[in-house]
């Protein structure tokens, strides 16, 4: 796995490089200081995940995901950082971002990234809990009101539940690309961007506005 890190303290920076690269799967195959530095990273490597601060000078995370998720709808970007601030956790999940750890979870680094570039979406238990109150939305009672079949409703639920595709196709007994389809036609069908927003509504029964 080649990994970006994005932090403006070096000390950090040097940190996290060290902690993951004690792991063979992973590569750290950039390091930058704030959010020009994380645009331009993630322009030149490609990394399978971006693990970004928010807080920056410059461009702060938030700004550098959205401009990065603007022009590449499949970027897998891990947010890290101190805050559990209400606004940024809105922002992260309205932009697209794929996680949102708090940096005192260091021991879930590693797995949080696997998680992340298989597809899945990574938030922590403090992020999760706060969810319900915090999104501009809508109700949603029935998954049926929206025309979703019953395979859609039992895909729409394990993609809740953190399934990558793969995943998915084993459980369902379906092949990733049938997988992909109904997720596709479950998006349009609802309205949403990704496969975080689905599993926000799915777990709030909301709709973003």
């Amino acid at each position: 796995m080649r990994i970006v890190i994005v932090d403006d303290d070096v000390f950090v920076t040097g940190a996290l490089k060290t902690i993951l690269e004690a792991n063979e799967d992973m590569t750290v195959v950039g390091t930058g200081a704030d959010g020009k530095d994380a645009v331009t990273l993630y322009q030149s490597y490609r990394p399978d995940v971006l693990l970004m601060d928010i807080r920056m000078k410059e461009m702060s995370g938030l700004e550098a995901s959205k401009e990065i998720l603007s022009s590449d709808q499949e970027a897998r970007i891990l947010l890290l950082t101190t805050f559990l601030d209400d606004e940024y956790i809105v922002k992260a999940l309205k932009y697209g971002v794929k996680g949102y750890l708090l940096k005192q979870d260091y021991a879930c680094i590693a797995q949080a990234l696997r998680a992340v570039c298989m597809g899945q979406s990574v938030f922590g238990t403090e992020i999760t809990a706060k969810l319900p109150g915090l999104l501009n939305t809508k109700s949603a009672s029935d998954l049926k009101e929206y025309g979703l079949s019953g395979k859609e409703q039992e895909v729409a639920a394990l993609v809740a539940e953190g399934f990558s595709n793969k995943e998915i196709a084993g459980e369902m007994f379906l092949s990733e690309g049938t997988v992909r389809n109904y997720i596709s036609g479950i998006l349009e069908k609802l309205g949403l961007r990704d496969r975080t927003q689905l599993a926000v509504f799915y777990l709030t029964g909301k709709l973003w506005e």
